[in-house]
């Protein structure tokens, strides 16, 4: 899988935002759609969950979809496969979030290049978690 280009630099400012939806949050905490938003809110993020299955998730509102969201979003990060985030990414360019990030294993060509010409950060195959912990 392709790499994806952006400097720690950069990865460090985003970092810096602080409010984010995760759409396909888990509710099973062996998975890291689970344990990843856990990790980054006891790190003082804001998470939104975004996951049509639950109600409630880590005692936070769950929402079926980001459109539903009425607070601004920083970040929407997305643990979902490849072949089926473009539609979540043609729904978060909505909200005109500063980036959405795409977890590790997850890339996209056609949808990254959809919220770029929307004037969105794209992050692909990268941990935020992982990248927490390297850069703090």
């Amino acid at each position: 899988m392709e790499e994806d280009p952006t400097s720690d630099e950069e990865i460090r400012e985003i970092l810096a935002f602080k409010k984010l939806a995760v759409i396909g949050m888990s509710k099973n905490s062996s998975k890291a759609a689970h344990y990843v938003p856990k990790y980054l809110s006891e790190q003082g993020y804001s998470i939104t969950p975004i996951n049509p299955t639950s109600n409630e998730i880590l005692g936070k509102r769950s929402y079926n979809s980001v459109s539903e969201i009425t607070d601004d979003i920083d970040v929407v990060n997305i643990f979902r496969p490849s072949d089926q985030v473009l539609p979540f990414i043609q729904e978060a360019i909505k909200i005109k979030p500063k980036v959405i990030w795409l977890q590790e294993g997850i890339h996209n060509s056609e949808a990254e290049e959809l919220a770029k010409k929307a004037g969105i950060k794209i992050i692909f195959n990268r941990c935020m978690l992982a990248e927490h912990q390297r850069l703090s």
